[in-house]
């Protein structure tokens, strides 16, 4: 195993970093197959404000990664790339510790990138927690993920505009959250959001997202994810005025999808889904990881 972390440097120096160019954290993981649906640790790179935690787990859980950032959330110029290889056979979670915040910019874009890769055979939950924009922040988020024959995947995203709770929109700025999914190489699924200028009108339009305050996209890939849709359904519900959701299948990708007025109601419907999905699907315990909780 390989492990790296960026050199320290001196207070003045990282103020001069984030003001001019921003901050730029990666982090490489790489998992292998140790056999009964577990998985062993083969090679990590990390920069700050990366950091990779290993919880220990009960036996009938999965190999667990948390991806921590210290910077207690982003601003324009910063960016974050993670790479993730699940191998043949191996079967891994790799989640966020909390909310991400991406903060007012004042010109610069900020970019997340998550390059997701899974072998024959291997399985890959991508669960990171949710996404909370504020007003004029400049988000670039890429997700593209690569499944091989025989391997599955389960991921999300979930963004949330503003922190209504403190009553705080978002008015204006730049969002674009975007899905690149592959199967063997071959691209089988692209989507893109894409909110400029004056968002707030798109936000409370009826033909856009009609007064929602929180969205969230559910990601299913894998030899099974066509006969799995009805099932995916009757796991949703009906929904209401204030929690709308929908399941379809695009080139046999599963694609589940929630609009909700209230980012802790949408969460808590998402936490709902997920959990039963992987319980249904994979034999896996039926329950959201602790720090989901905390």
């Amino acid at each position: 195993m390989f492990v790296a972390t960026s050199p320290s440097k001196t207070v003045s120096a990282v103020l001069s970093d984030v003001s001019v160019e921003g901050m730029h954290g990666r982090v490489e993981l790489r998992f292998g197959d140790v056999g009964g649906g577990k998985a062993r640790l083969k090679d990590l790179y990390q920069t700050s404000p990366f950091r990779v935690l290993f919880p220990t787990l009960p036996a009938d859980e999965l190999t667990s990664a948390v991806l921590v950032t210290t910077s207690g959330g982003l601003v324009g110029g910063d960016r974050l790339d993670v790479g993730v290889t699940v191998d043949t056979g191996a079967a891994v979670q790799v989640m966020g510790q909390a909310a991400e915040k991406v903060y007012r910019s004042k010109g610069p874009d900020t970019h997340f990138n998550a390059d997701l890769n899974v072998g024959g055979g291997g399985y890959l939950e991508w669960l990171p927690q949710e996404t909370i924009v504020f007003d004029q922040s400049r988000l670039r988020r890429t997700t593209s993920v690569d499944v091989a024959r025989g391997g599955e995947f389960c991921g999300a995203e979930m963004l949330v505009f503003g922190r209504t709770a403190m009553g705080e929109r978002v008015n204006t700025g730049l969002i674009r959250d975007v899905w690149d999914v592959r199967q063997d190489g071959k691209r089988v699924w692209a989507d893109a959001l894409h909110l400029d200028g004056d968002i707030a009108a798109k936000l409370d339009h009826p033909a856009g997202f009609d007064g929602a305050r929180a969205v969230a996209t559910f990601v299913h890939v894998g030899p099974l994810a066509v006969e799995r849709l009805e099932w995916a359904r009757t796991l949703l519900g009906e929904g209401d005025e204030g929690l709308r959701n929908g399941a379809t299948v695009v080139n046999g990708v599963l694609v589940v999808r929630w609009l909700a007025d209230d980012a802790q109601r949408m969460r808590a419907a998402f936490g709902d889904f997920w959990a039963a999905f992987r319980a249904h699907t994979r034999n896996l315990p039926g329950k959201m990881p602790r720090l989901w909780h905390v």
